[in-house]
C-alpha cells in the first residue's frame, strides 16, 4: 500500500501507518486556511459532492472541538442517499495560517464517538508559493488495519471530491 495514486489534481500515498494527501489550490494561503477555520465556510464546501454538511459546534482553538454531520442529498448516489456521516475533531495545534493538527473521530448523530471506528491524528500544512497554496495532510493511524479500513471506505476519493468542492468555493469567494 505504498504506491502513489493521483485522483484529479490530488496526490496520495501511504507511508507506514500514515495516509498523505497533497493538493494545490489557486488561492492565497490566508484564504485557504480561513475556509478550514470558519464554520460558515466549512458548511459551504465540506464533504464529497452530493453531500451537505451541518456544523453543530465549532470552537477553533487548542483543545476546542468541531462537531459536524454530513448528509447525502444526491438521489443518484443510490444506497448513500439519506445516509449521515458525523464526526468530531479536537484541535491540538493551530498556527495561523500554516498548520492545523487535530484528532478526527467518527460519531453517531448525537456526537458520541464510535469506538469501532478508527481515530486519526491529522496534521495539515498550508504552504504558499507565488500566491497559490499547497495543502499537505498527514493522517496518522494507530494500526495498519485502521488505515486500511479508512482507505477501503473510499477516503481518498472522498477527499478528492471534497477538494473539488473547495476549489470551486475558493474560486467564488476570491
Amino acid at each position: 500500500m505504498s504506491e502513489n495514486t493521483s485522483v484529479n489534481k490530488l496526490v496520495s500515498r501511504v507511508e507506514g501507518m500514515e495516509l498523505i494527501i497533497e493538493r494545490d489550490f489557486d488561492a492565497p494561503r490566508e484564504l485557504v486556511f480561513s475556509v478550514f477555520s470558519d464554520p460558515v465556510h466549512l458548511a459551504a464546501w465540506w464533504g464529497p459532492q452530493g453531500w451537505e454538511t451541518e456544523v453543530h459546534e465549532m470552537d477553533f482553538k487548542v483543545d476546542g472541538a468541531w462537531l459536524y454531520c454530513m448528509t447525502c442529498v444526491d438521489k443518484n448516489q443510490g444506497d448513500f442517499f439519506g445516509m449521515k456521516s458525523c464526526g468530531k475533531a479536537v484541535y491540538h495545534e493551530i498556527v495561523v495560517p500554516e498548520k492545523i493538527v487535530y484528532t478526527d473521530m467518527f460519531t453517531d448523530t448525537d456526537y458520541n464517538v464510535l469506538p469501532e471506528m478508527p481515530e486519526t491524528v491529522v496534521k495539515m500544512d498550508f504552504l504558499e508559493k507565488e500566491g497559490k497554496t499547497t495543502i499537505i495532510t498527514r493522517s496518522q493511524f494507530s494500526t495498519a488495519e485502521a488505515l486500511k479500513q479508512v482507505v477501503d471506505m473510499g477516503a481518498v476519493q472522498g477527499v478528492s471530491s471534497q477538494y473539488e468542492r473547495l476549489d470551486n468555493y475558493l474560486s467564488n469567494i476570491q
